[in-house]
């Protein structure tokens, strides 16, 4: 007998997440889209009429059939992926969960609360625990709220995990060149990019430099303690339409040759390749050789955008180890990412039907 699925309720879900959202949950083992939800003008239309739909040729014809539901309207669903705008999602989020609800946020507000997991299942899984307090300090039943990191982080501790691991890290500086869909659609105006690079992506730094030490710190059933490293980051956006380029400098606390990381990196699994998890890439960071590689047109699809993908690992000339990391900014960086979490969080008994 099949498998009883959960049912999915996506908020915001004609905005570029919210449609990776819809994209992704078709023929999901375990998980049913049920509910769309849209702002005010989206409220009352099918799916397919409201949703500028721009992430393949056609939405799935089961959920462009559905009608959007009114932001103030009931969510029903056991199952909340939010991908509302950041300022906006905090107080919606915590509502959800005090109902009942298991919240899984692609939304900046809740990351760094200090009773709130933020995570990368291959990277910090265990902070999952962090569930029980934020239950109990919120008074939520059986709901709760849990959070993917920013698209750039994710793709960048991925990458850094193996080594954090195996070698230490005291130092990492890392330069983005991010893909235009990060800022949504229609993002940033055709005029500001043609021929063009912008040196500024708003509170972009921050959260790398913040969210890296939480999801590399462990959580010791009472707080969470962040880890102890210097992180510097510049990010830039470019004209690429997905897949987030970065560069990133290492100071090890043990010294390695570039192959000796390399190892590391190819030979790394975790928790959801362990539990055979649906979404979970078979190898979570893959190592090209080539030396022009990766490259966004090329290589941001490789395992489905579920992995990070590095290349270019060799000795830095100032610090101890350079290396250049892609990955895909709307799959592994934020839809593909709630969904990896909520499949973590039911295989490890948090929700139920």
């Amino acid at each position: 007998m099949a498998e009883k699925k959960l049912d999915v309720a996506v908020l915001g879900a004609t905005g570029s997440v919210g449609q990776r959202y819809v994209e992704l949950l078709e023929h999901h083992p375990t998980l049913q889209l049920a509910e769309v939800f849209g702002s005010e003008r989206s409220a009352g239309r099918s799916y397919g009429e409201a949703c500028d739909w721009r992430v393949s040729a056609a939405p799935p014809e089961d959920p462009a059939r559905m009608t959007v539901k009114h932001p103030e309207q009931p969510v029903e669903s056991p199952v909340v992926f939010c991908s509302l705008p950041g300022g906006i999602a905090r107080e919606t989020e915590l509502k959800l969960a005090s109902d009942g609800h298991y919240v899984f946020s692609n939304a900046k507000d809740n990351r760094m609360a200090d009773n709130v997991p933020l995570i990368i299942p291959e990277v910090n899984w265990q902070h999952a625990a962090a569930i029980e307090r934020q239950q109990k300090e919120l008074g939520f039943k059986d709901g709760f709220v849990v959070t993917n990191p920013n698209c750039s982080t994710i793709h960048l501790v991925l990458a850094l995990k193996p080594i954090w691991d195996a070698f230490g890290i005291e130092r990492c500086f890392a330069t983005t060149l991010q893909a235009t869909s990060g800022a949504g659609y229609p993002g940033v105006p055709s005029l500001d990019l043609i021929d063009n690079v912008v040196p500024y992506i708003g509170g972009e730094e921050e959260k790398i430099e913040e969210e890296t030490l939480k999801l590399l710190g462990d959580f010791d059933g009472e707080r969470f303690n962040f880890a102890k490293l210097g992180v510097s980051a510049q990010c830039n956006r470019v004209p690429v339409r997905h897949g987030h380029l970065e560069t990133a400098n290492l100071e090890l606390r043990s010294k390695a040759s570039p192959a000796e990381v390399i190892d590391v990196l190819r030979n790394f699994r975790s928790r959801p390749q362990e539990l055979g998890l649906p979404s979970a890439p078979p190898q979570p960071v893959i190592v090209m050789d080539q030396p022009d590689r990766p490259q966004p047109a090329l290589d941001r699809d490789v395992a489905n955008g579920m992995a990070s993908i590095v290349g270019r690992v060799r000795e830095c000339n100032l610090l101890d180890i350079r290396m250049v990391v892609l990955g895909h900014n709307t799959i592994r960086g934020a839809a593909g990412a709630s969904i990896l979490n909520a499949e973590m969080l039911m295989a490890d008994g948090y929700m139920s039907a």
